[in-house]
């Protein structure tokens, strides 16, 4: 069944020009959304474990690419690895403005609700049923978590362990009301409700690097959304650290991004 957006829904977004050169239709009522930019051999080894996990066959795989220069996103290889749609952005923005073209996209072909995982081949994609079974179960926000019971946290750089466990989480815990462990990955369900409450609001400019997920983070449970953590598995490979923020001028953007979340400068002035 296609869940229909009225016009009031979709006036006042603002999400960047994309093209979508596959798409095969809608199949499940959840879609899982993974954003890429050259991320090469580490996608489609990710892509081989989604299908050994069988997700392909209880949720429609979308990947929304940021701009890739390496040939890595063939669509004869997508279909083969069971790729439901591709969006390729061509407006201006990095990973927030990806996923306002996901979330978008989704909403308006009728999906229930999203689950986000990124394309690099660190997160393991067999938590997946979980997060669906939970937004099933009128949960709004599924965070996957390496630091409770059940989670591993495999090679996390030391200054990024610190940084997670001693000032991000804290301060979301302590701004947001709830007691999150693990605020900066992308590795996320959200439902169709919460992506549409205009007090939420998703879908502005302002959203452009990494602000959409520490935004979620400190004003979904706010409004007093449904919101748990579930125990996941987060490796880095031995001597590698396949991540798109650098280690100054990014994780700068990052920490500016939670001061500004946390001080509700992004929440819609109502």
């Amino acid at each position: 069944m296609k869940l229909p957006l009225n016009n009031d829904d979709r006036v006042n977004w603002q999400v960047p020009a994309y093209q979508s050169p596959l798409w095969l239709g809608k199949r499940f009522p959840y879609a899982v959304i993974i954003p890429v930019i050259n991320e090469g051999e580490r996608l489609h080894r990710f892509l081989e474990h989604m299908n050994q996990v069988n997700i392909p066959q209880m949720a429609d795989i979308i990947i929304v690419d940021g701009g890739s220069t390496d040939n890595s996103l063939h669509l004869e290889q997508l279909r083969e690895k069971n790729i439901c749609g591709l969006l390729v952005k061509t407006g201006p923005g990095k990973l927030s403005a990806q996923l306002r073209c996901g979330y978008a996209f989704a909403l308006e072909q009728g999906y229930q609700g999203v689950i986000t995982i990124d394309g690099n081949n660190k997160d393991d994609p067999a938590a997946i049923p979980q997060f669906i079974e939970s937004l099933e179960n009128d949960v709004d926000f599924v965070q996957a978590s390496r630091f409770i019971a059940g989670g591993v946290a495999e090679n996390t750089p030391k200054l990024r362990d610190l940084a997670i466990r001693w000032i991000h989480a804290p301060m979301l815990r302590v701004f947001s009301g709830f007691p999150w462990t693990d605020t900066t990955q992308g590795f996320r369900g959200y439902s169709r409700r919460l992506l549409l409450d205009p007090r939420l609001a998703p879908f502005r400019d302002i959203f452009i690097h990494y602000e959409l997920l520490v935004y979620f983070s400190y004003q979904a449970p706010r409004l007093g959304y449904r919101c748990t953590e579930k125990p996941t598995a987060r490796r880095y490979p031995s001597g590698e650290v396949p991540t798109k923020i650098s280690s100054i001028k990014g994780n700068w953007s990052v920490f500016k991004a939670l001061l500004k979340a946390c001080l509700g400068i992004y929440s819609p002035k109502m």
